[in-house]
């Protein structure tokens, strides 16, 4: 440990990082400013003594093996120990790039895999890793969200003693309480108190997840590198491509896995001077190549005293983790990048959303919600299986609740309670299914008073689109696209044209015989 003439601490042991592909590193640990830590200041004289402490500490280890063996266990297990840590789940901002999905619900409530949403991936990964203490960030458009979190989690007991909290934007006294949510940081900031109630004393780390992306991931894993590297802050990130780079906050970081610089989503010359050799997170030769970047998740782990000391002393006015907070921290405490050697995807725009869809009908898929120790919950419906008379399926996933009839079903993903007439063609078609029934009277009845039914009706033929629940698409539509448009807003009509595709708005009627 060494204590400059400035104050500024730097605590030189050495520890080990490890990603999930496996990797290890040596990394040194970082440093605080101004003497201070969570507005206190250090006492010099006593880190000394704790100094001289830990010393002894480790030299009475080494005289007693046996000893030692335990206490090694017992730290290691103090460092998966998920009672130690809170998440919170951003729900979002406005959701603008995902519109007009996020017309009526936050991008979390958006269905994914035709039974899903979102936000259950996070929620799912939460559980499988133990952690109970889950907190969700709200704004946008959250009644919908709102309902799923308590149907599907909080009547079932799976977090015991712990707890799942919707916590939506709102005003307080005083000019700063006048404004919503001005950014993720701020949002965060907004509900710090939470952090010094008596259900956060057992708390050290606080997990920061998005609820808009898809992946599976032990969250404890990320915590004991966290803990073992001994940073302020760790980001989980993934090598990435040209062609998405400039989607992403990037990171440049030494051989032992310390942030050095971060730039977020940069563009041109920017862009090209956060390339790196990724050969560093473990990647072959070939694959660094294909893959000169290193793009952050948008997943962190922060020690407790660290955020609340960052968002409240440090940055007081910062909006943003991945534009402010984490830049700026990199350059004054030990930010450490974690290797996630797995499949992820942001769910962020609709070109994104429709192809990640899809990928989940792939042999094998990349991702794959069909995983029995680690499964992704949801709300329980109580549905019956589908029902199936007469048709064809083709690489695709059918979700519960459906009636499919003497239909062509191709490469597409079919929501709950959906209905598919006879003769219909599905190809690359995302269905989001429907909230309810129709009754078969119901049904009758609209048809003869010339209306159409939720569902597809026959003779109908549509690819490449994404249909939103409860929509009624008539007989003989086709939904085709032919023209190649790539952007159109034809909300009069029932439907957009975003990145190619075709999206039927939720509750939306498409008349029989149109064509698109």
């Amino acid at each position: 440990m060494v204590v400059s003439a400035d104050c500024r601490i730097s605590l030189s042991a050495p520890s080990c990082l490890r990603g999930s592909s496996g990797f290890t590193r040596h990394i040194n640990l970082g440093s605080f400013r101004n003497g201070e830590l969570m507005g206190k200041n250090l006492n010099l004289p006593q880190l000394r003594s704790s100094s001289t402490n830990f010393s002894q500490k480790r030299i009475q280890m080494s005289l007693n093996s046996v000893a030692g063996e335990s206490k090694v266990k017992d730290i290691e297990s103090e460092k998966r120990d998920p009672r130690t840590v809170a998440s919170i789940i951003l729900g979002g901002g406005a959701g603008t790039r995902l519109f007009p999905l996020t017309k009526r619900r936050a991008k979390p409530a958006v269905p994914i895999g035709g039974a899903y949403r979102l936000i259950d991936v996070p929620m799912s990964n939460c559980i499988n890793s133990g952690i109970n203490k889950v907190y969700i960030l709200t704004q946008y458009n959250s009644a919908s969200l709102n309902r799923h979190l308590a149907r599907a989690y909080n009547s079932n007991g799976v977090f015991g003693d712990g707890f799942v909290e919707a916590l939506a934007a709102t005003q307080t006294p005083g000019e700063t309480g006048k404004k919503w949510f001005q950014g993720t940081a701020d949002a965060v900031r907004q509900f710090h108190w939470l952090f010094e109630d008596a259900r956060s004393k057992e708390i050290e780390d606080v997990l920061i997840l998005s609820g808009d992306h898809l992946y599976r991931m032990d969250y404890m894993d990320f915590v004991q590198d966290h803990r073992q590297s001994g940073a302020d802050i760790s980001i989980s990130c993934i090598p990435i491509d040209d062609r998405r780079a400039s989607d992403f906050g990037l990171m440049k970081i030494d051989d032992k896995g310390r942030v050095l610089s971060f730039s977020e989503k940069p563009k041109g010359d920017d862009l090209k001077a956060m390339a790196v050799d990724t050969t560093v997170l473990g990647l072959s030769k070939e694959e660094a190549e294909k893959k000169p970047y290193i793009a952050s998740m948008g997943v962190y782990v922060f020690k407790k005293e660290i955020l609340l000391n960052l968002l409240r002393w440090r940055f007081p006015t910062a909006n943003d983790f991945g534009s402010e907070i984490i830049p700026f921290s990199a350059k004054e405490f030990y930010v450490n990048a974690y290797l996630f050697n797995d499949y992820w995807e942001d769910i962020g725009t609709i070109r994104s959303f429709f192809d990640a869809n899809l990928a989940l009908t792939e042999h094998p898929p990349a991702f794959s919600f069909y995983d029995a120790a680690k499964p992704i919950y949801t709300s329980r419906r109580n549905l019956p299986p589908s029902k199936i008379d007469g048709s064809k399926l083709v690489d695709s996933i059918i979700s519960h609740g459906s009636f499919l009839t003497n239909c062509l079903i191709e490469h597409s993903i079919v929501g709950i309670r959906s209905r598919v007439g006879s003769n219909v063609q599905l190809k690359d078609t995302v269905m989001l299914g429907a909230d309810f029934y129709e009754t078969e009277a119901e049904v009758a009845a609209l048809l003869a008073e010339g209306k159409v039914p939720i569902g597809i009706g026959e003779n109908t033929k549509i690819k490449e689109c994404i249909i939103d629940k409860n929509a009624r698409v008539g007989k003989n539509v086709v939904i085709a696209n032919s023209e190649g448009v790539q952007e159109a807003d034809r909300s009069a009509d029932g439907f957009y044209i975003r990145s190619g595709i075709t999206v039927i708005l939720k509750n939306s009627v498409i008349a029989d015989g149109v064509v698109i």
